[in-house]
């Protein structure tokens, strides 16, 4: 089967830039779609159901952020997205995982060839290309590359029939279900109804990691980190005998423990 992919970049020069990049170090490769919007992508990679997508970060109509939403919701194909973005070596600590691919622009062979065997490996897989966990990632991405507004500084939680100002200081986690989002400190516990997306939002962070999903831990607060036979990582913080899961979206955050 012939491995195809699209391009989506607003620049006209660098869309053929990594067009040519491509055509000479993936020769394999079929680029059967270039775009130069968000909308666009989405609508190619829903009538070509190509195994790749390029996609650069800031596109009118619609970023590659909100492409990566889009097919979270799974009707548009099984597609592997690789991020594009001209973003500086600090924001590209988002990126810096094994789920999240991307190209630095301007475009260099030695980057874009890491890329590639990557790519290669993943697809070339005995089970297939792993599928991305796209919502996650996506929040991540906005959280980390949004501008940085005023931080949280209090939690208004519920706690029984009162409801009292916590210190985000002093709290270790979140951990969020369907309907609400508990607040775990040493001495309580809270609940609220703001999502994990709003608060990754407003928290620090350099302080507060989002290690799934549904979880939020303060870094500060980490008494260790286990992996079992197959990597998987957990998370247990001081004064607390739970055990935070940590979602593939999310391991680079802990690669060097």
């Amino acid at each position: 089967m012939e491995l195809t992919a699209i391009i989506a970049e607003d620049e006209p020069i660098l869309r053929a830039q990594l067009k040519s990049k491509l055509a000479r170090l993936w020769p394999e490769l079929a680029v059967v779609a270039e775009v130069g919007d968000g909308q666009a992508a989405l609508e190619a990679i829903t009538k070509l159901r190509p195994a790749l997508a390029f996609l650069d970060i800031r596109m009118p109509e619609m970023t590659g952020v909100d492409v990566a939403r889009e097919l979270a919701r799974g009707d548009h194909g099984r597609c592997h997205v690789v991020f594009v973005t001209a973003f500086d070596q600090y924001a590209l600590t988002a990126f810096e995982t094994g789920a999240i691919d991307y190209v630095l622009k301007p475009y260099s062979d030695e980057r874009l060839g890491a890329t590639i065997e990557r790519l290669r490996e993943r697809l070339g897989s005995p089970s297939g290309a792993p599928l991305q966990d796209l919502a996650a990632l996506a929040d991540h991405l906005a959280a980390r590359l949004a501008p940085q507004g005023e931080r949280l500084k209090w939690i208004k939680a519920s706690i029984g029939a009162s409801l009292r100002l916590i210190p985000v200081d002093e709290v270790l986690f979140f951990q969020s279900d369907e309907k609400y989002t508990l607040v775990a400190t040493r001495e309580v516990d809270a609940l609220i109804k703001t999502p994990i997306k709003e608060l990754v939002a407003g928290l620090d962070p350099e302080k507060f990691w989002q290690i799934h999903r549904s979880v939020i831990v303060n870094a500060t607060a980490i008494e260790n980190v286990t992996r079992d036979v197959h990597g998987q990582a957990t998370v247990r913080v001081n004064g607390r005998a739970e055990k935070l899961g940590v979602s593939r979206s999310f391991s680079h955050l802990f690669k060097q423990m």
